[in-house]
């Protein structure tokens, strides 16, 4: 589980976020959403331990974070739009990734074939397509079966049945009883894989709980209706 007590974090005198406190479960796929500038990217980004917090701290699994780097390695993350250099092909960044774990044998095998990327793992990353690059993504933040994954917009760029193959695996990794963390600004994606729900507006949380929870307060069938009505309460407080 990963918990935030009181997280802040302040860009000189601009707060992204404002004494956030969360708990993402295990064995459910959470969804974080929100408008531009929400301050989801930060919250993420302060996940991933790529921020740090002004205040209040981050624990994973009742271990609190104090700038180690170790717990990283439980995190597979899937950033929304995947850079890699330009003259490496896809192979060549899979085993780049594997030296500096010190990981032997050849665990993304069966990832690569998920995603058909077979044809396509010896050229070179600047001729690949968004959509291929996107695909070399997930398979690397899925290769070390890591406790927790975090998916940044991932179906974007993705082809149907690809989008459909990640889907499958985003659900089959919950059912494993993985903590999956997913953003996204495809509504009815979120409602189709969503268990919980985090709702941020200018930097506080306006709500976290179950999916189902929210359609009920908000009397909403859809989860693109629900957030919308609980945007427009909160404004208008």
């Amino acid at each position: 589980m990963i918990k935030c007590v009181g997280l802040e974090k302040r860009f000189d005198k601009l707060y992204a976020l404002r004494d956030v406190n969360i708990s993402v479960a295990k064995g459910r796929v959470t969804a974080v959403v929100g408008p531009n500038g929400s301050g989801k990217s930060t919250l993420i980004k302060s996940i991933l331990g790529l921020v740090t917090p002004s205040n209040g701290y981050i624990t994973v699994d009742g271990i609190r974070l104090n700038g180690e780097w170790e717990y990283r390695r439980m995190i597979g993350y899937m950033p929304q739009i995947a850079y890699f250099p330009s003259n490496l092909s896809a192979r060549d960044v899979f085993h780049m990734v594997k030296s500096l774990r010190g990981v032997m044998g050849s665990p993304e095998t069966p990832h690569i074939e998920a995603f058909n990327l077979g044809p396509e793992m010896d050229k070179p990353s600047r001729v690949l397509s968004g959509g291929n690059r996107q695909k070399a993504s997930a398979v690397i933040a899925l290769m070390f079966q890591p406790d927790i994954l975090i998916f940044d917009e991932p179906t974007a760029g993705l082809d149907p049945i690809s989008s459909r193959q990640l889907k499958t695996i985003i659900s089959e990794q919950r059912d494993a009883g993985k903590t999956v963390i997913l953003t996204s600004h495809v509504m009815s994606e979120l409602d189709e894989l969503a268990d919980d729900v985090i709702f941020l507006l200018e930097g506080r949380v306006e709500y976290a709980g179950a999916v189902h929870d929210l359609k009920k307060m908000t009397g909403e069938i859809l989860l693109e209706s629900a957030v919308a009505e609980l945007m427009k309460r909160a404004v208008n407080e």
